[in-house]
């Protein structure tokens, strides 16, 4: 029970804060302000915001999930991470360069510019808005798992305290979204990554001494015991997570990172180009906590009770590897805790970004142009708690689908790369072989996982659909694009 309690104590101070952070009406006076901090954020804060936003409780939970499911398939993670940010370094300063000229809050909103079509950012926002839903659940569905291991013989049913706590965790990320904005997630972000580095060290630290003789006689008795666990495809069903696997999902999630919606919403905050550029060096440190935390995966799998019986155990070995290794309640609870707060802090700026996709690219571009900015930033600010409830109902009604929906996430939001990555150095790229190619990725992702199962990852054989299909019918658009070009505003700025 102290456990829980100081689990809950730590998160409503650190949500206390959020509200804070919003105190000043500044905060919500326009929709760059709400959604973006007035793209003003230092380099420091920016560090803390994007970190808080790739790496969450679902990047916790779910790889060290992995890693004590199928073994050696789960450091793909590790391996995308580290291909991603040497990508953003080239595109992402530069997208914040256009979004900052122009006035842009969301990659809808360049998309739109680029292209001059209303339509091809809509269809942008829409992807965003769609794949984002199942993740924000998945993401809260932490705080389920907190409950559920911090109950356990305190409550008759940890389940359904657990469904309680989901309900007023979407609450209260609603609640400080739409009073603060991005300030929120911004300076609790600050909060939680600190909370992160602190625990997760001290896991590092002291698991392995607990349950073995140190890291070297834990990968000793790994490669003794259990030697597929460190190989590929690892004991993952028929073997499907082998090589090409990890090959083509590493690739695929390296790419798509920054077209999420709430990562491009990170970067865009940021107050100069060249602050987001040197944060794309230094967010590879977090790799080095997430490489130590996957392991600990395996270390789960080896010292906790096997759960045939409860597929979902796995989902949260980590929350039960904390329960088992630490007695001092206190220790546990700032453990739970800051694994809480891996799991609202995020879902904020998920929430945040696509309420700001369906105020700016939906309601704004194509039902109310003249809308006056404070009413487009007071509805983006309503449509939190639309998003929230769409979430909170798809967790309910469809628990099974999220992981599944949310792996066809990224290979959704990779298909944005052509409208977004490739128009960055394409300039006589045009807008209909764009959007049929958009329209193409995605279908094949989807025909992919149901019905074709080529091997590797579903995105991967989408972007390769979509880019053969921009490439060929850009030949038969080349007048659109030159058209695009000479009356484009952006382009012709573009220096």
């Amino acid at each position: 029970m102290t456990a829980l309690v100081v689990t809950c104590l730590i998160v409503l101070a650190v949500i206390f804060v959020g509200f804070l952070a919003g105190r000043d009406k500044a905060a919500r006076s326009s929709i760059e302000q709400w959604s973006i901090g007035g793209r003003n954020f230092g380099g420091l804060l920016v560090w803390f915001l994007v970190g808080a936003d790739i790496y969450t409780a679902y990047a916790f939970l779910g790889m060290t999930g992995y890693a004590y499911s199928f073994g050696a398939p789960a450091f793909f993670s590790i391996a995308y991470a580290v291909m991603c940010f040497p990508i953003a370094y080239f595109i992402i300063p530069k997208i914040w360069r256009y979004a900052s000229k122009h006035n842009l809050t969301t990659l809808a909103d360049y998309a739109r510019e680029r292209f001059q079509s209303k339509l091809l950012g809509v269809c942008v926002a829409l992807v965003g808005i769609v794949f984002l839903i199942p993740y924000i659940c998945l993401q809260l569905s932490g705080i389920t798992g907190v409950v559920q291991v911090a109950g356990q013989g305190v409550f008759e049913n940890p389940k359904a305290v657990g469904t309680i706590a989901l309900i007023i965790s979407f609450i209260l990320v609603a609640l400080y979204t739409f009073f603060s904005g991005l300030r929120a997630p911004a300076w609790t972000g600050v909060i939680k990554d600190l909370l992160v580095w602190i625990v997760l060290i001290g896991m590092i630290v002291t698991i392995p001494y607990i349950w073995f003789d140190g890291w070297g006689d834990m990968l000793h008795q790994v490669v003794t015991k259990y030697p597929e666990k460190l190989t590929l495809p690892g004991t993952s069903p028929n073997g499907m997570l082998n090589s090409f696997w990890f090959g083509t999902a590493s690739f695929i999630s390296a790419l798509a990172l920054f077209m999420w919606p709430h990562g491009a919403t990170g970067a865009l905050s940021a107050k100069s180009e060249d602050s987001v550029r040197k944060n794309t060096v230094f967010l590879s440190f977090y790799n080095i906590l997430l490489f130590f935390v996957t392991l600990l995966g395996l270390i789960a799998f080896m010292v906790l009770p096997k759960h045939p019986e409860d597929p979902s155990f796995a989902n949260f070995a980590l929350l039960h590897l904390i329960d088992a290794s630490y007695s001092n309640p206190i220790v546990q609870g700032v453990m739970f805790s800051t694994i809480a707060l891996a799991s609202l802090v995020p879902a904020s700026i998920m929430v945040l970004a696509a309420s700001n996709l369906v105020a700016t690219n939906i309601v704004k571009d194509i039902f109310v142009p003249n809308i006056s900015g404070k009413k487009q930033t007071l509805i983006a600010r309503c449509f939190v708690f639309v998003i929230t409830g769409l979430a909170l109902l798809f967790g309910i009604l469809f628990p099974n689908y999220l992981v599944q929906l949310q792996l066809e996430g990224v290979s959704g939001t990779a298909q944005l790369l052509p409208a977004i990555f490739l128009s960055l150095y394409w300039k006589n790229l045009a807008k209909t072989p764009v959007l049929v190619g958009l329209i193409s990725g995605i279908v094949f992702v989807f025909l992919n996982h149901f019905i074709f199962h080529l091997p590797g990852y579903d995105g991967f054989w989408g972007l390769i659909v979509n880019v053969v299909v921009v490439v060929v019918l850009n030949f038969f658009f080349a007048h659109q694009a030159k058209e695009n070009i000479s009356t484009n505003k952006m382009l012709a700025n573009d220096k």
